[in-house]
């Protein structure tokens, strides 16, 4: 259906670079009238020769420029100065009546053009000029299909593979190479090479319309139906068939425009004075009216009456659009224009984004900065060109905006470039944050397999997010200082005076310029990170978060603390390298030491071989020796060297296994013991009856 549709584009344009050869062909009385009534080849009189000479001379320039600066300061009088609105009539009506003259003098300058163009065919060859100009409208055609068929199948497998861009815009690149060399490998007289160019131009732009058009369809039908997969009620991509509604308007509407812009640019080279070229603008532009009007009210609109409002409103601002460009208000034209079509152009290239992104997932998963420059660099683009070409449309260029010193040119200069600024700075910073936020994701903590990886990527999580913000705060204070020093503002002023105030704010601000630089210095020996358990003074927890001049601690019972990097002071981590833990036992005095010491061998040989904590033990559990003798026990010492943060729950488990072991071995945990002492004679008399008693109850004499 493309195929079909661009080769009747193409005949569609041959046959109207025929129809304007034709009008050469036919009209050549037109010729001979404007030779016969407009001498334009004829040398002018000596006296014409000698006053041009006299009125380039740079007194007579000075003189006229003298003269017509003081006549409007003469005549300005209240009576018959002109307002703002009277001065726009006058300009509207020299405008059209300009247009409304060049009609008369079309007839003869298209016998003129006909005479020089044919004139140079005749000259070159017609076959040869002909076959030329069929081989810049026919070469990129051929040559993109027989590139289609001879990669039909590769064509078949990436569209099978969801790749929707490659297939139509490899061909189009084909397509312009051919063509472009087409016109390089052939040798063109003057004047056929400049309409040969604008034909080259026109086909290509049209070429390139159609394949991303069926790109952005073919984007949005996929993104709407993986919508409709995931059952999302209310679907932010519209349907295929309003796509390809809009599609075939648009596409039409581009391609009305560029080869009427081909037509205009080939006039030029054959002669037509800009007022023609303007005539012919116009009449064209009644085309494009046509197709605009027809698209409004064509369109697919749920709301019947509704639908009919909005296209009442559109046709009569399209027609007030034509209005003002018959008029000669090219300013307030684009004005319009933008209003209307800026914010529709900027969502459908947010739509076609978020559209290929979901087609493409997979590519621009691993590819962040890809992702971000096809988001915000498509928007920066869109923006940066409309406000390019809306100064170019008010009569600031680029070579204008750059050597003029009018009010108008400065704040022209001033408003574009700022916009480029800002554009430029908000596409960077969002490059670099991209870049930065896949580096914080890719170096997860976790992530880590050895103990160095980890201290890495802990560092990464530390510097990094502090290092973000200080980009953004440069890159903010540096768009704004270009921007108003394109706008003429003085900025030398505004930065001695910005280093006045900070140094005033430092003397009045000196705890928050010690909290940023003593967090500076914090950072750079890095004294610790995050993810680790710090002490310092009377706070103490895992560090969470980081500012400019703060640190937020997580208390292991939950409290989050803020902490300022002033206040900190000497740092005690708890996560770097290695720990020892330290365990004290009683034991009663009786205790075989020796066995006490095998036991607990045993134990830490078991904690070792123990798959979840064997891997956490540097040095394994050991007896030290005899610590004490205390009032009622032996002490002993035990330690172990262990990773930060694992000492906790092995300890847990060896005092576990400690008891069990000791319980099993016969040796007894000491425990604080009360001795009572009484009258030791007493003791005995009773003693003493209890035995004899027993005797006399058993026969036996009594001692």
């Amino acid at each position: 259906m493309k195929c079909d549709g661009a080769g009747r584009l193409k005949a569609a344009i041959f046959g109207l670079l025929t129809f304007i050869a034709l009008l050469g062909v036919i009209s050549p009385s037109f010729a001979q009238t404007s030779s016969a009534q407009v001498p334009a080849t004829a040398a002018p009189p000596a006296q014409v020769r000698e006053m041009m000479q006299l009125m380039q001379t740079p007194e007579v320039k000075q003189w006229m420029s003298t003269q017509m600066a003081a006549t409007p300061a003469a005549n300005a009088t209240p009576e018959n100065q002109m307002s703002v609105l009277s001065g726009l009539l006058q300009h509207a009506r020299r405008h059209v009546s300009m247009v409304s003259d060049a009609a008369m003098i079309l007839p003869a300058q298209i016998g003129n053009a006909s005479s020089l163009f044919f004139g140079e065919i005749a000259a070159t060859g017609w076959p040869r000029m002909m076959g030329q100009f069929l081989a810049i409208f026919l070469v990129g055609g051929i040559v993109e299909s027989i590139a289609r068929y001879a990669f039909r199948r590769r064509r078949r497998r990436l569209a099978e593979a969801g790749m929707h861009l490659a297939p139509r815009v490899i061909p189009a690149l084909i397509f312009a190479a051919a063509t472009v060399l087409a016109l390089l490998s052939l040798g063109w007289p003057p004047l056929s090479q400049s309409i040969a160019i604008v034909c080259v131009v026109a086909l290509i732009v049209q070429r390139f319309t159609i394949c991303l058009g069926g790109v952005l369809v073919d984007l949005i039908g996929a993104a709407r139906t993986e919508e409709e997969r995931q059952g999302i009620t209310a679907p932010l991509m519209p349907g295929r068939a309003v796509a390809l509604f809009w599609y075939r308007r648009c596409a039409t509407f581009v391609i009305y425009f560029i080869f009427g812009w081909a037509l205009i640019q080939s006039m030029e080279p054959l002669g037509y004075s800009p007022s023609v070229r303007l005539l012919i603008g116009y009449i064209l532009g009644i085309g494009l009216l046509l197709i605009a009007i027809e698209a409004v009210w064509s369109r697919p609109h749920k709301d019947e009456k509704r639908g009919h409002g909005i296209s009442w409103a559109l046709t009569v601002y399209f027609l007030l659009l034509w209005s003002l460009w018959v008029a000669g208000f090219n300013w307030l034209l684009w004005l319009g224009i933008y209003v209307l079509l800026l914010p529709r152009v900027l969502a459908v290239s947010t739509l076609a984004v978020k559209s290929l992104q979901q087609t493409e997932a997979s590519f621009l998963a691993t590819r962040r900065i890809a992702a971000v420059l096809l988001d915000r660099g498509v928007r920066a683009l869109i923006i940066a060109v409309a406000a390019i070409w809306l100064g170019h449309m008010l009569g600031v260029g680029a070579d204008t905006m750059a050597a003029g010193d009018t009010m108008v040119d400065k704040i022209a200069r001033g408003v574009i470039g700022g916009i480029v600024i800002l554009l430029a700075a908000d596409l960077l910073w969002h490059v670099i944050k991209a870049y930065i936020d896949g580096k914080l994701l890719d170096s997860s903590v976790d992530g880590g397999t050895t103990d160095e990886e980890k201290a890495r990527r802990a560092r990464i999580q530390t510097l990094l997010p502090i290092f973000r913000n200080i980009l953004a705060v440069v890159i903010a204070v540096i768009a704004v200082l270009m921007v108003l020093s394109g706008l003429g503002i003085e900025i030398g002023p505004l930065i001695a005076g910005a280093g006045v105030v900070g140094v005033a704010v430092g003397f009045g601000a000196q705890t928050i310029v010690k909290d940023v630089i003593s967090g500076m210095f914090y950072l750079w020996d890095d004294a610790f990170r995050i993810g680790e358990y710090i002490e310092s003074g009377s706070h103490k927890g895992v560090v969470e978060a980081f500012s400019l001049r703060s640190v937020k601690l997580r208390h292991h019972r939950g409290p989050l603390t803020t902490v300022p990097f002033g206040e900190l002071g000497a740092v005690k981590n708890l996560n770097r390298d290695w720990t020892i833990d330290k365990i004290s036992l009683n034991v009663k005095y009786d205790t075989d030491l020796v066995k006490a010491k095998k036991v607990i061998k045993q134990i830490g040989q078991t904690l070792l071989e123990n798959p979840e904590y064997g891997p956490h033990i540097i040095e394994t559990l050991k007896m030290k020796g005899v610590e004490q003798f205390g009032e009622f026990a032996i002490e002993i010492r035990l330690s172990m060297m262990t990773k930060p943060g694992e000492q906790f729950v092995i300890r847990r488990n060896a005092l576990a296994m400690i008891r069990n072991a000791f319980k099993e071995n016969g040796i007894e945990f000491a425990v604080p013991t009360v001795q009572v002492a009484g009258d030791r004679d007493a003791e005995v008399d009773a003693a003493v009856a209890r035995y004899a008693a027993h005797a006399r109850a058993n026969g036996e004499p009594a001692a």
